[in-house]
């Protein structure tokens, strides 16, 4: 699979300076963490689960979460993974490319039962997310997961962490409670892919909830949470994880408190002010602008609950071009030893040691996300990401 893979060859060509690579769930766990993308879920209980993961795979989505947890009734949970276990058998019975797949389950007892009803399925799967990760639990759900993946026959399944309890919220035993998590996933270190951010639950915990026109910065106690974990365990000294952006709420208009945020500027070409309309009535433009917050402080990828959300996160994580070219001057062979230069839109100054970790970090977004060519900008990905 490959980011803007639903595109015509004959589309990227005109799109990309560098085209997003290829990509299996064989891949280097460092690749699949970044190419995560925007992570689409769904409840479990979908009747036509495996239709809807072709469907989507067919417009760009590279992984989903399935899941049995808050969305759906406590109820329902048994006629769910029943659910996974039928839809699963439909997916494997061709050799439709698919999404990377991941289950969200309740409990670390259901991790091993679901591998044992999967089957030969299983290898449809990528791995699993796991709610209200903390370092009691989570030491649990790990050790599920080693043990699922040695009855399973495959090769890796994966960890997905969701920090989301209120320790790692409240003030007094967020420090503790952020180092026995680094202790939990680091004893686990090649099995957990990335680690996903709970916003909603964090917002609960203190009866929040942020309008379409506020991001999840704009709540500033949920903004110090997300500073912390990405202090603590997405460093990029080579002990950080990979740490996905909150999920988007909204999907559909509601009266606006504030003017709309989203800058005209890049919607100045003729047949664009359209788009930009569109993207405004439908609450869009908060979560653009969540997604520039997002990488701006060590995040990427995102949770997603609807899938007008996903081309405007793989839109927004293509590197520009002048991106690019920075990243590439500063990894210059000859320029290890370090110093400063003038970069090459002649706009700002690259540092090469301070820099030199922004850089690689580009480069492997550029690996998987793509390079646009200079003329081509987020309107543009954007429109050829939606036609399909």
């Amino acid at each position: 699979m490959r980011h803007f893979g639903h595109v015509s060859p004959t589309v990227r060509k005109d799109l990309f300076h560098q085209e997003p690579a290829e990509f299996t769930g064989a891949s280097p766990s460092r690749v699949l963490a970044a190419a995560l993308g925007a992570t689409l879920y769904s409840p479990a209980t979908r009747p036509a689960l495996a239709a809807d993961i072709r469907k989507q795979a067919g417009r760009g989505v590279v992984s989903m979460v399935l899941c049995l947890e808050d969305s759906i009734s406590d109820t329902d949970v048994s006629e769910a993974e029943e659910n996974l276990v039928r839809q699963f058998a439909e997916l494997d019975a061709n050799e439709t490319e698919l999404p990377l797949l991941f289950i969200r389950v309740r409990t670390p007892e259901q991790i091993p039962d679901l591998v044992r009803r999967l089957g030969g399925s299983v290898r449809r799967l990528a791995g699993f997310v796991l709610p209200k990760f903390d370092e009691t639990r989570g030491i649990a759900f790990l050790e599920a997961v080693a043990q699922a993946e040695a009855v399973s026959g495959q090769p890796r399944l994966y960890a997905m962490p969701v920090l989301e309890t209120p320790d790692l919220l409240h003030l007094e035993t967020r420090v503790e409670a952020l180092a026995g998590i680094s202790r939990t996933v680091n004893s686990h270190r090649e099995r957990v892919l990335a680690l996903r951010l709970g916003v909603t639950d964090f917002c609960s915990a203190y009866g929040l909830r942020r309008t379409p026109d506020m991001t999840a910065y704009d709540v500033q106690i949920v903004a110090g949470v997300i500073a912390d974990v990405v202090n603590v365990l997405s460093r990029a000294d080579g002990t950080g994880f990979t740490v996905t952006g909150p999920v988007w709420e909204y999907f559909r208009s509601q009266q606006r408190l504030f003017k709309p945020q989203l800058r005209r500027s890049p919607f100045l070409e003729e047949g664009v002010e359209e788009l930009r309309t569109a993207l405004i009535e439908h609450d869009l433009d908060g979560l653009l602008r969540e997604i520039e917050l997002d990488r701006a402080n060590g995040l990427l990828g995102k949770t997603c609950i609807h899938p007008a959300h996903v081309t405007p996160v793989h839109a927004l994580s293509v590197v520009s071009h002048e991106e690019f070219c920075d990243a590439q001057d500063i990894l210059r062979p000859e320029r290890g030893g370090g110093g400063v230069m003038r970069s090459t839109y002649t706009n700002k100054m690259n540092e090469v040691k301070p820099h030199r970790a922004w850089a690689e970090r580009t480069m492997l977004r550029a690996e998987v996300f793509g390079v646009a060519k200079e003329e081509v900008g987020f309107v543009d990905l954007l429109t050829a990401g939606l036609q399909v």
